[in-house]
């Protein structure tokens, strides 16, 4: 008697393997079809590797003709990483800038469409056939923006009071770039850096409405505390003395003043609970300090070069650090414990910004990358490898400078972007690109979401801040 297979279990069987068959696009090589080793990736390797790393002979003992020796790799170690196409020692040989280290030897570079191929194969889970199950786990219902605490305010948001003293510009022989904008999370309030000075700016009257004295010198970060109530401005002057000052927003008063540095505070970040400082700057050392008792709690000397930013998941919990060689490290925010590395960076950090809910954090660097992490693993997400190319304008030769120098997370989960090309990109929460906008003014250098998550602000170099209409996607 044949087994009775029911209405329900064919139904949840057909799911079973409906989901395990599933592919993205962005899984297939262009025509549709999954990208696999059998059909796209060893027609590669057969015409510019087998010859040194085939069946007939391995150099350093590694064998590119067999799938299941790609996967073993050599004498070096693994060659490709499921899901980290930049840590793959594969794609790292074939894309080596120096023609003597480069593979294959004494020969030009493969075609950049042949190593697009490859990084998608690595990236979507080194599939051997279409039947093959990727090796990178699905991630699409893990990293699904879940609810947040976001310490909305009791009362009225805090916005300046109306007799606050608006002290005279100072005056520059030429416009002072926007080092640093932020938004309130809750009133329509943004705050500007200037040279000696902070400006409150209305987010939909667009005036001027306050400035505060920072004589301190140049500030380089500007963070409101997840309240509102506070902020945190970090800065101070070249090679002579640095400091995080902490305002009262209302009252426009400096209320704490952590940090005694030789050299200007470069990046800097508030605990969510608003007792804790994090800072770091040319001196390679990542500072944690109390802001009640302005004691210092812990340092981290892990870095090898400057470091440029500091940002505290939302709930406090953890610190995230990035530095000038491109490394990025994740540590217990409470005892400088050592987390994860999160290694695929080959240039200086310019952004770190963690999404609302604190389980994906986002680094953008100046090699032109943007990568949305996985927190619980360090594995890249999403990976957006020159989502800001440079423009070369006519009648000019040699490396044009690319890069992305600012990303902040809006609260439902988008991505903004900004980098060298002048151009602004908005990215949905799977890392596509919605919109963009060119910036005319300057190279834009910080960016900020307005409370209600409708506009970008944008900082040039020019001393311009413009306002870009993105929608709420709440409404």
């Amino acid at each position: 008697m044949k087994p009775h297979l029911s209405w329900m279990n064919f139904v949840l069987l057909t799911l079973a393997v409906s989901a395990v068959n599933f592919v993205s696009a962005d899984e297939t090589d262009g025509d549709g079809a999954v990208v696999t080793y059998n059909v796209h990736i060893k027609p590669i390797l057969r015409q510019y590797c087998l010859k040194c790393h085939g069946d007939d002979r391995q150099e350093a003992d590694l064998n590119l003709q067999q799938y299941g020796a790609v996967l073993r790799g050599g004498s070096g170690g693994k060659v490709v990483e499921p899901g980290r196409a930049g840590q793959s020692l594969l794609l790292k040989a074939i894309t080596n800038p120096d023609p003597d280290a480069r593979m294959p030897p004494n020969s030009p570079p493969l075609p950049d469409d042949r190593i697009a191929m490859i990084r998608k194969w690595i990236e979507t889970g080194l599939r051997e056939t279409s039947e093959s199950r990727s090796m990178v786990r699905n991630r699409d219902l893990e990293l699904a923006l879940s609810a947040t605490d976001d310490q909305r305010p009791v009362g009225e948001p805090a916005m300046p009071a109306e007799n606050l003293s608006l002290v005279p510009a100072v005056d520059v022989l030429r416009p002072f770039p926007i080092l640093a904008i932020d938004s309130s999370p809750w009133a329509p309030l943004l705050a500007v850096s200037a040279l000696q000075q902070i400006r409150l700016v209305h987010a939909e009257s667009k005036q001027e409405i306050a400035r505060l004295a920072y004589p301190d010198g140049e500030p380089h970060v500007l963070r409101f505390s997840r309240n509102g109530e506070i902020l945190m401005v970090a800065g101070g002057r070249p090679v002579e003395q640095g400091s995080v000052v902490l305002f009262d927003v209302r009252s426009g008063r400096r209320i704490a003043e952590v940090g005694d540095e030789v050299d200007e505070v470069l990046a800097a970040d508030l605990s969510s609970d608003r007792q804790r400082i994090a800072l770091g700057g040319s001196g390679q050392l990542v500072k944690v300090y109390s802001t009640t008792s302005s004691e210092l709690l812990c340092r981290i000397d892990k870095h090898t070069d400057w470091i440029t930013c500091v940002a505290f998941s939302p709930d406090g919990s953890r610190l995230a650090t990035a530095d000038r060689a491109g490394g990025i490290h994740l540590w217990d925010a409470l005892t400088g414990g050592i987390l994860l590395n999160l290694a695929e960076h080959k240039a200086a950090i310019r952004a770190l910004d963690w999404r609302s809910d604190g389980r994906m954090l986002a680094s953008a660097s100046e090699d032109g990358s943007v990568i949305w992490w996985d927190v619980t693993d360090g594995f890249p997400a999403i990976s957006q490898p020159n989502a800001h190319p440079p423009q070369r304008p006519p009648g000019t030769f040699g490396n044009i400078p690319g890069g992305i120098l600012a990303c902040r997370f809006s609260r439902d989960g988008r991505l903004a972007t900004a980098g060298r090309d002048r151009v602004l990109r908005i990215w949905d929460a799977s890392g596509t690109q919605q919109r963009s906008f060119g910036i005319e003014s300057g190279i834009p250098i910080s960016l900020a979401w307005t409370a209600d998550n409708s506009h970008v602000v944008v900082g040039d170099s020019s001393g311009q801040i413009s306002f870009h209409a993105v929608g709420d996607h709440n409404k």
